[in-house]
This record gives structure tokens, C-alpha cells and sequence, in this order.
């Protein structure tokens, strides 16, 4: 080929294939995003975005599959009421007492609920949504089989939480005290403990993916270290948790 007088090699077939190779192994390589994601990204829970309407105050006790919907619980005494099966969306529970309260089953639709208090309150396989927990008191709290997304535990202490089973997805655990929780069997999908202490927590046969336990104020495992895989810890709470590690492998530390 001619070109300013001169004669110009054609670029043979060969040479077009190998040019196009290398663009694409480029490409292959770099990826849209310049590669694969850095390997201790976690997804990060998805937090709920609640917006209560104008609530209407209830004085009425609680029943088996009822429908309460954009109501105010304000000082409500429940302790020892029945509504097992109920539906709450839209409401607010303020100062509420919930001691040996039977709602099993029970769904709590995008819903806030700020300084209830109570012990041995049934929630077994209830079902918590687009849900804000604020400054909780609770004791015994029976959560086993229930199903949480999109949940925030903001402040307040749980103590001996029973999520045997349970699944929570993309659940947040923020400034807050869990002593004793039972996670035996639970199924946990982006679960964040910010700021939170975790004492004494049991993982037995639980299931993590994209837990993130960084920044809890406290780590504290008694069972199931196994299970960790799927979480994601510190540097500084790996040395930590050594010693236990250790000895849940059956490994002798001499020196």
C-alpha cells in the first residue's frame, strides 16, 4: 500500500488478532471497575427508612390476629396480654410493658418501638420489617424462628436473646448491650455490631455471610467459633479471641 510515496506493509491477519487478544485480555483483567473488589470489602447492612404517618393513640388490649394499623402504643401496659398472629404496621410502641406477652407469630411492619421493656416476652417466628428498636430493656425475649429484615437495634440492653433459627437480613445492632444471645442455628445475611458488646454470644450451627463484627465494643464468643467463617473481624480482635480460638481446636499454647 502507497502512502506519501512510500510502500507500507498491509497489517497482516495475524497481526489484527493478536492486537485484538491483547484488548481483550485487558479488558478481562481491568474489568469495568478496575479489577476485582478489595477482598475484606463486606456488604454493608441495608438500614430501614421508617416514616410513621399521623398516628391515632390505642387504649385497647392486644388480640389474636389483629390488625393494628398506623396506631400510638404510648405507656401501654401488654405485660401478659394475647395476640398471637397480630399485624402492627405503621405504629409506634413508647414505654411499653411487654412481661410474658404472647405474640408469636406477630409482624411488626415498618414500625418503631422506643423503650419497651419487659421479660420473657414470646415473639417466637414473628416477623420484624423496615423495624427500629430504641433503647430496649428486655429480658428472655423469644425471638427463635422469627424472621428480621431491615432491622436497626439502636442503644437499650437484651439480655439471653433466643434467635435460635432465626434469619436476619440486613440488621444493625448499634450502641447496644446483647448479653448471653443464643444465634444457635440462625441464618445472619449483612448483620452489622456497631458499637455494640457482644457477651457471651453462642453461634452453634449458625450460618454468616457478610457479618461484620469490627467495630463492637465487645466480642466476647462462648460457642460456635467454627461459625465465623463468613464474618469479618479485626486484627486487634483476632488476638483477642486467640486463646478461645485455640482451645476450640483442641490447641495447647505452651511457653
Amino acid at each position: 500500500m502507497r502512502q506519501d510515496g512510500r510502500m507500507v506493509a498491509r497489517p497482516t491477519r495475524a497481526t489484527k488478532t493478536t492486537k485484538t487478544t491483547k484488548a481483550i485480555k485487558t479488558k478481562r483483567t481491568t474489568g469495568a471497575a478496575g479489577g476485582r473488589p478489595p477482598a475484606d470489602r463486606v456488604a454493608p447492612a441495608r438500614r430501614p427508612d421508617v416514616r410513621l404517618p399521623p398516628l391515632v393513640p390505642y387504649e385497647g388490649a392486644l388480640e389474636a390476629d389483629g390488625d393494628f394499623d398506623g396506631l400510638e402504643f404510648l405507656a401501654a401496659d401488654l405485660a401478659g396480654q394475647s395476640g398471637p398472629g397480630a399485624r402492627f404496621m405503621d405504629c409506634a410502641l413508647t414505654d411499653c410493658a411487654l412481661d410474658e406477652a404472647a405474640l408469636g407469630r406477630a409482624r411488626f411492619l415498618d414500625s418503631v418501638l422506643t423503650r419497651v421493656r419487659g421479660v420473657g416476652t414470646e415473639l417466637g417466628g414473628a416477623t420484624l420489617r423496615d423495624v427500629e428498636v430504641v433503647d430496649a430493656r428486655l429480658g428472655g425475649t423469644q425471638l427463635h424462628g422469627a424472621v428480621l429484615e431491615r432491622v436497626v437495634v439502636r442503644g437499650g440492653k437484651i439480655d439471653y436473646l433466643n434467635l435460635r433459627q432465626a434469619r436476619l437480613t440486613d440488621v444493625v445492632f448499634e450502641g447496644c448491650v446483647l448479653a448471653e444471645p443464643d444465634f444457635g442455628g440462625a441464618v445472619l445475611t449483612r448483620v452489622d455490631f456497631r458499637d455494640c458488646a457482644l457477651r457471651r454470644a453462642d453461634l452453634t450451627a449458625a450460618t454468616l455471610k457478610d457479618v461484620d463484627l469490627r467495630d463492637a465494643a465487645e466480642l466476647d464468643i462462648a460457642k460456635g467459633f467454627e461459625r465465623l467463617a463468613g464474618a469479618v473481624i479485626s486484627a486487634a480482635q483476632l488476638l483477642d479471641l486467640a486463646p478461645a480460638f485455640a482451645a476450640s481446636l483442641g490447641v495447647r499454647v505452651v511457653d
